[in-house]
């Protein structure tokens, strides 16, 4: 993860630890997002990039994550799926 911090880092600005921002080129993008996707690990990762679609933006995701994005119609939204239950946790009900 370490190489892949600092190939983030010198393409994009780290606004908050863990957050990049960067205009890049189509290849420059789809290079780090490869090497993000290579270690993400039980991590999770998003991209946003321009995209010539209704939005104006296409997201892509990886590792687990309880958004998941969802075409709809050619729109992109933003499903929510259940908290993971935590082993070992009883109801109190």
């Amino acid at each position: 993860m370490h190489q892949t911090r600092w190939s983030l880092s010198r393409w994009t600005s780290e606004v908050v630890p863990g957050i990049f921002v960067g205009s890049v080129s189509a290849r420059v993008r789809d290079e780090l997002w490869n090497a993000v996707t290579e270690v993400v690990g039980t991590g999770a990762a998003l991209l946003l990039h321009p995209a010539t679609t209704e939005q104006g933006y296409a997201i892509r995701t990886a590792g687990t994550r309880r958004r998941v994005p969802v075409d709809f119609d050619g729109l992109t939204l933003i499903r929510m799926t259940a908290a993971p239950k935590v082993k070992g946790m009883q109801s109190p009900f």
